[in-house]
């Protein structure tokens, strides 16, 4: 199988360019950016083609403007898919809840059930891989109709009990932002009543709000054993927006260690 050095030789073979043009673009590209780290010298180029030397990020970032590369792909030449960040950093767990930063990717394909078994009653509670009858690749550009543009995303830390039993520690949520007006009645119990997602100086935090004043009140959920958190309004907090989703796995054996 071809490596990265090979195929970045093999896209500046096919424009026709030599190492000294490399070296000469490079050095415009320097200047552009005032930072002489995206210069690539003859010898480092070499290397980089022949001997297997992964370029920094700067040469990389060059070597793809020069070769009209998509940096991206060229990443997963050297074994980084920018695709598996979200998930790998969901396998490092952190106690605090906070916002996730990951830019959709714009490409690249997902694995989806692409046919269910025929007789299935999805209305029903089942095994989902009884129901799956076939697995298959979509490009992710279909999932646009995710809106993904005018949704966030955060972990609840695993050592975030604020809504317990409603919404576990470790849950990816997602949040609508654009519901963060504080709603003061609409609900008739506390599964309807509306969960947000808001940051302040120290962090994040989510829960259940009242507005009294310039005084907002975060409320937790009666069985966490957390206490309210009182924040002047606006001044000290941030409404990020209403939770409308949770994914979460029910754990039996992490439960809360009772406070001594």
């Amino acid at each position: 199988m071809e490596d990265a050095g090979q195929r970045l030789k093999r896209a500046r073979e096919r424009l026709n360019l030599r190492y000294r043009d490399v070296e000469q673009a490079s050095i415009r590209i320097a200047e552009r950016r005032q930072n002489e780290e995206f210069v690539i010298a003859l010898s480092r180029l070499s290397d980089i083609e022949n001997k297997g030397t992964v370029p920094t990020i700067y040469r990389l970032y060059s070597l793809c403007a020069i070769y009209r590369l998509d940096l991206m792909e060229v990443l997963e030449w050297y074994g980084v898919n920018m695709a598996m960040l979200p998930a790998d950093a969901a396998a490092i767990p952190l106690e605090g809840t906070h916002l996730l930063s990951f830019t959709p990717p714009s490409h690249g394909e997902v694995q989806v059930p692409v046919a269910i078994e025929l007789g299935v009653d999805i209305s029903k509670t089942t095994y989902l891989s009884r129901a799956i009858h076939r697995w298959g690749k979509l490009p992710l550009s279909l999932l646009n109709a995710l809106d993904l543009k005018h949704h966030r995303y955060a972990f609840i830390g695993t050592d975030d009990w604020s809504m317990y039993p409603l919404v576990q520690p470790g849950a990816l949520v997602m949040i609508d932002e654009g519901r963060r007006k504080v709603a003061s009645s609409g609900w008739s119990n506390e599964f309807e009543r509306p969960i947000y997602f808001l940051e302040h100086r120290g962090g994040f935090v989510f829960g259940w709000c009242t507005l009294h004043g310039g005084r907002l009140v975060v409320q937790p959920h009666p069985a966490s054993q957390c206490l309210p958190q009182i924040f002047a309004h606006p001044s000290e907090i941030d409404v990020v927006g209403q939770i409308s989703g949770v994914a979460m796995l029910l754990d039996s054996q992490a439960r809360r260690r009772t406070p001594a």
